[in-house]
């Protein structure tokens, strides 16, 4: 069962930037009601598209230095990462579909 990778400084470019396949990195925090809204939701896209997409979450309270080093103004922020760069940016919660529909062609 494919569930979402927590990471951090140390892991984010082995896990990220070089994955094989897609990775969506979700940029949270533990205060953040709207954040934790959409987990689930992330948490079922991963379970659902096991070998397609990767789903990460990166805690911006405990990783300060890449959230500013990828622009993170307000959460929560969804960035998609293919081949060592970020090629999408998903801004706020919103439902699975909205999110699904936003990763077409990416999966």
């Amino acid at each position: 069962m494919n569930e979402p990778i927590n990471v951090d400084e140390q892991t984010f470019e082995k896990v990220v930037l070089q994955s094989e396949i897609p990775v969506l990195v979700d940029f949270w925090a533990a205060w953040c009601g709207p954040c934790r809204a959409v987990a689930p939701v992330l948490a079922e896209i991963a379970q659902e598209q096991e070998g397609k997409i990767l789903i990460a979450k990166l805690n911006v309270d405990e990783n300060p230095t890449l959230a500013a080093q990828y622009r993170i103004t307000s959460i929560p922020a969804m960035k998609v990462f293919q081949g060592g760069k970020e090629v999408h940016e998903i801004i706020g919660a919103m439902p699975k579909q909205m999110i699904e529909n936003e990763l077409t062609g990416i999966i």
